[in-house]
């Protein structure tokens, strides 16, 4: 298992231009929108992130990314380990206009002073990867199927089998 921890900052062009890998880990403690939106997360994210310059002359990252997530289960709102796995390509852009060429197998990333927050671009593709919805088995589950049914849903049906044009035929026939 990797046991390097990350730089906060890298200087991708440098990194690309020599072709390097960075592999490490990074706390899950320090990404404050994952946090927001899944909850507080402790462990670590395994990262490996290639910087090259491909055969077009862009300079790129191919990365992955692995991490043990604890997500609330949308029925009972109980935390559940869920593995979230990203391998993603980045096509290093220092504007929006230069964003707009790269091919669409590549996302942006935007590269500024000739610097790159690993922290706010890692923490990116996490939040890309976290699933939509994430559910415990029934069984499993706080929340049965009869809790998250109620008694209104049958005499919603038998009131919707009327025909809602009824009540003018009601009143057509009284004049």
């Amino acid at each position: 298992m990797l046991t390097t921890r990350l730089p906060l900052q890298v200087e991708p062009y440098r990194l690309a231009a020599n072709g390097e890998r960075l592999e490490g880990l990074v706390p899950l403690e320090r990404f404050a929108r994952l946090a927001a939106e899944a909850g507080e997360q402790s462990g670590v994210v395994e990262v490996r992130l290639d910087f090259a310059i491909d055969a077009q002359g862009r300079r790129v990252i191919d990365g992955w990314l692995s991490a043990e997530l604890q997500l609330p289960c949308r029925r009972c709102l109980v935390p559940m380990a869920q593995r979230v796995e990203s391998q993603f390509l980045l096509g290093m852009v220092s504007s929006d206009a230069l964003a707009a060429e790269l091919p669409s197998t590549h996302e942006p990333v935007l590269v500024e002073n000739e610097q790159l927050n690993l922290l706010s671009m890692l923490e990116d593709e996490l939040l890309l990867s976290l699933p939509q919805v994430i559910y415990h088995d029934e069984a499993q589950c706080r929340v049965s199927r009869d809790q998250l049914t109620s008694g209104e849903a049958s005499e919603v049906e038998e009131t919707s089998a009327v025909s809602p044009f009824e009540v003018l035929r009601t009143l057509k026939d009284k004049s």
